[in-house]
């Protein structure tokens, strides 16, 4: 696996993928590598201008490629039922579904529901989202669900993981903040897979790092500053240290198509730091595999989002069969 790059990727013909956040970045690439091996992929994005550049862009670079794009925007639960909804309607399949979108170290602000922007859109959209496609995922089974998480998970730490813990109204800092948005991605990842083992074990639940890649992510926190010295520092960052969006991508796509990946699986890159490099198997921090706080943050993404993952009940799974 060490030396395994997107040209590995298995033909996927007659597969279907949904990418959040797929015009740009991390999501745009796993596209681009997802549609030119013939697999159907959903561009899941908030600014559909964008969006269609992308999807124009991957059908230039793959002529008949088959790909779609679909407004979401993460930090609204409307949208993400909406999204949800007819997804279900047009599609008979999902195959992966791939939680990508996020944002970086931006000043607190909420989003339309009223959640901590970071935590509402990295964690409690794609928990809504997932939940509300369950569904289709164990209709096509095998299927698997991967969330994109990042080494900042290492600087998340949580309260009680109640609703007003996560709102984070006290405290507040944005790196802080972030770090618990993607401590908060992996921690749903491995209690996802937890029950989907004990429920529906053809469906699995993985999660991967990109590492250090260059995306515009790391530039969004600096812009709504205003911080000149900021920005400079991520554009020389990207320059100097960085891998490519491409390659950052790879353990996305290791994650989202490699045969031997299992659920639970945490895949990132096996440089240096973990930074850059061919996707590995690797291990997250200690507190992502808190069994007991991964519960406490079920429980409370369903009272804040309403969706409650009806099919992983156990008397949801008795009566199906």
């Amino acid at each position: 696996m060490s030396d395994w790059t997107a040209d590995q990727i298995p033909d996927l013909s007659g597969k279907t993928f949904i990418v959040t956040g797929a015009n740009s970045g991390i999501g745009l690439e796993a596209t681009r590598a997802l549609a030119a091996k013939r697999a159907a992929v959903v561009l899941a994005c908030r600014n559909l201008e964008k969006g269609q550049a992308a999807v124009d862009g991957i059908r230039k670079q793959s002529p008949g490629a088959t790909v779609w794009l679909e407004r979401l925007d993460l930090g609204d639960l409307g949208s993400v039922r909406s999204f949800a909804e007819k997804f279900t309607r047009e599609h008979p399949r999902l195959d992966v579904l791939v939680n990508n979108a996020g944002i970086m170290a931006i000043p607190r602000r909420t989003t339309s529901d009223g959640f901590e922007t970071q935590m509402g859109t990295n964690h409690l959209g794609h928990f809504a989202l997932t939940g509300l496609l369950l569904g289709r995922l164990v209709e096509s089974a095998p299927a698997r669900v991967v969330s994109v998480s990042s080494m900042a998970h290492t600087m998340g730490k949580f309260g009680t993981l109640d609703a007003a813990d996560l709102g984070l109204e006290r405290g507040y800092t944005k790196w802080g903040a972030y770090g618990r948005s993607k401590l908060a991605n992996l921690l749903f990842a491995y209690e996802l897979e937890r029950r989907l083992e004990a429920r529906f074990p053809g469906v699995s639940s993985v999660a991967c790092h990109p590492g250090y890649a260059a995306t515009n992510l790391q530039a969004v926190g600096p812009e709504m500053t205003g911080s000149v010295v900021g920005k400079a520092l991520m554009t020389f960052g990207n320059a100097v240290f960085a891998q490519s969006a491409a390659a950052g991508a790879w353990p996305t796509l290791y994650a989202a198509t490699a045969p031997d990946v299992r659920g639970g699986d945490f895949i990132g890159p096996g440089g240096p730091f973990k930074m850059a490099g061919a996707p590995v198997k690797q291990r997250s921090n200690r507190a992502s595999h808190d069994v007991e706080a991964a519960r406490k943050l079920w429980d409370t993404s369903v009272q804040l989002t309403g969706v409650d993952f009806a099919l992983l009940r156990p008397e949801a799974t008795r009566a199906a069969v």
